[in-house]
């Protein structure tokens, strides 16, 4: 007689983070098709985003890439495109307008927040990070959350590798 393997239900973070490739499809930047869930204490949705540019702005899939060169404290130089939003802040973004209050969540996302979006998620109370990856300029980040209170937790400690970083 055949053995039935009995299903696997996944966790809340295995869930969450299931949903970031989907929500990651509608970005419009193709260095950083990424998504975002946030979600409150009870496991409920409140607000997803993708990296994408404001509404009724261009976006780099239409039109390019709107490159600006960074210097880092250490010297060294990178490429960051500014035309769109990342998609913590733009999931931050639609709970304000829709007056979703983010206290108490976790933050569900493809790599460790930027220093910007870490400090915006720390500015409306999220109380836990769940990344994917690492981001290759997280360190400020990380020592960000640490001192806001802000529990993080990454799936795999590698850091995310995206086009022309």
């Amino acid at each position: 007689m055949e053995e039935k393997t009995k299903y696997a239900r996944p966790t809340w973070d295995e869930y969450f983070l299931g949903l970031l490739d989907p929500i990651g499809k509608r970005a419009t930047c193709d260095r950083g098709r990424s998504g975002s869930v946030i979600v409150s204490e009870n496991n409920t949705i409140l607000a997803t985003g993708y990296v994408g540019s404001p509404p009724g702005q261009p976006h780099c899939d239409d039109v390019g890439h709107l490159m600006k060169t960074v210097t880092h404290e250490d010297g060294h130089q990178s490429q960051h495109c500014m035309r769109t939003l990342h998609a913590e802040e733009n999931a931050i973004l639609q709970a304000a307008k829709d007056g979703i209050k983010l206290q108490g969540g976790t933050i569900y996302c493809k790599m460790v927040s930027c220093y910007n979006c870490a400090m915006r998620i720390v500015r409306v109370g999220i109380k836990r990070v769940v990344a994917q990856k690492r981001y290759h300029a997280d360190k400020q980040s990380m020592e960000l959350f640490e001192k806001a209170g802000v529990k993080v937790f990454v799936v795999d400690n590698s850091v995310e590798e995206y086009k022309n970083q």
